[in-house]
């Protein structure tokens, strides 16, 4: 027979269809042979050919084999995508394994195919031209094979992660939910979603709009992290241990988040609910990771906006008749005065303005409130009810 020219992805095309009859006989001791190797040279299969394992071992030799001639006997065939051999890719993600042992299945009954499949060609007096050609239908034949299981194992890690977020969604909806006290309920959940409920946690409210799936990679598998109806959210085991304030600053840089406090993982709701409040109420400049323990000052002044805004009526009266920007520069200057202990220079420092503007603002606050500013317990009262009002402005 003259030379053949073998099709770039499928020179089982170029092999002659009579080559399948010569071929055939010899499958049956083929498949013992590859199953036998398998099981003796392959360490993650040395064990006994026989139950599930067995059987789909030998329906996938078996199958791979017979699929092989007929593709020789009738070109116009095309490998098609089974499922026996994305199976087989499946069962090993599922078994734990990589698809190291697998892949060196496929190489070895690549081999011993070639040598018992040449054998038999040459035993029926096949031209010999043809042997490189069969050589390279083979291996090109187990490689798409093998892409089949490589995608089957791909679907199933696909499946497994779809499986394991579905299931550390719903362990998040039931730390985050106050109704649920049963602790067994929730380590249950835990154990299904593959996380270990900790001693203590804190949560982290993150700023709406961030990436709660590149957060999550940042952070690591050991934190919990999801979406609320008010934004991206973490549950941080043991938030105290060592380098965990660190890896935080690190993960969350260049977005607003703030930390709630450290609490029982029942509680965890309690972490996330001032966590989220801070970050609605500091200021829009605020930098890094806010921490819910360093402004509580914050959040007791938010909690009592009712008392607050009928203090600061009461205590401002006297300067509601200036303009809103006249009135702004008294309440800023009258706020660092009381802050900085009636130093108008400091005063002057922290405002970025001259000591005599800070002087003639203080003259005019003396007009409008006068015996206010001596009474220890006024001033007190004007403290709180400015630091009130710079909360509820716009950054």
């Amino acid at each position: 027979m003259p030379g053949v020219t073998p099709a770039r992805d499928q020179p089982w095309k170029d092999l002659p269809p009579e080559m399948a009859a010569a071929l055939r006989p010899a499958l049956p001791g083929l498949a013992e042979a590859i199953i036998t190797a398998i099981a003796e040279q392959i360490p993650e299969y040395k064990r006994p050919i026989e139950g599930a394992f067995g059987r789909g071992l030998r329906v996938g030799v078996v199958d791979a084999l017979e699929r092989f001639v007929r593709l020789i006997e009738e070109p116009g065939l095309r490998v098609e995508e089974s499922p026996v051999y994305r199976a087989l890719g499946r069962g090993e993600m599922r078994a734990g394994r990589s698809l190291d042992a697998l892949q060196a299945a496929y190489r070895l009954g690549a081999r011993l195919a070639w040598r018992h499949l040449a054998d038999a060609a040459t035993a029926a007096q096949l031209p010999p031209e043809t042997l490189p050609t069969l050589a390279e239908a083979i291996f090109a034949y187990i490689d798409e094979l093998a892409a089949q299981s490589v995608e089957g194992y791909a679907e199933a890690q696909s499946q497994a992660a779809g499986e394991r977020s579905r299931r550390r969604a719903r362990l998040l909806e039931l730390l985050l939910d106050e109704a649920v006290a049963d602790r067994e309920t929730v380590e249950a959940a835990a154990a299904r979603a593959g996380w270990t409920v900790p001693r203590t946690l804190a949560a982290v409210a993150v700023e709406r709009g961030a990436d709660a799936d590149a957060i999550a990679r940042r952070l690591g598998p050991d934190v919990l992290t999801g979406r609320t109806d008010d934004g991206p959210c973490a549950l941080v085991p043991d938030p105290a241990g060592p380098g965990r304030a660190d890896r935080l600053e690190a993960a969350l840089r260049g977005r607003r988040a703030a930390v709630g406090p450290v609490v029982e993982p029942l509680r965890a709701a309690a972490s996330l609910r001032p966590a989220r409040r801070l970050l609605a109420v500091a200021p829009g400049d605020a930098d890094g990771v806010l921490r819910v323990d360093d402004h509580l000052a914050v959040l007791a002044l938010d909690a009592a906006r009712e008392p607050l805004a009928a203090l600061a009526a009461r205590r401002l009266a006297p300067l509601r008749a200036r303009t809103a920007a006249s009135r702004q520069r008294l309440a800023e200057t009258l706020l660092a005065w009381l802050e900085l202990q009636g130093s108008a220079p400091a005063v002057a420092r922290r405002l970025h303005v001259p000591p005599q503007t800070v002087r003639y603002r203080l003259a005019r606050l003396r007009e409008a409130l006068g015996d206010q500013l001596d009474d220890p317990q006024a001033r007190f009262e004007l403290q709180l009810a400015l630091r009130a009002e710079a909360l509820g402005r716009p950054a």
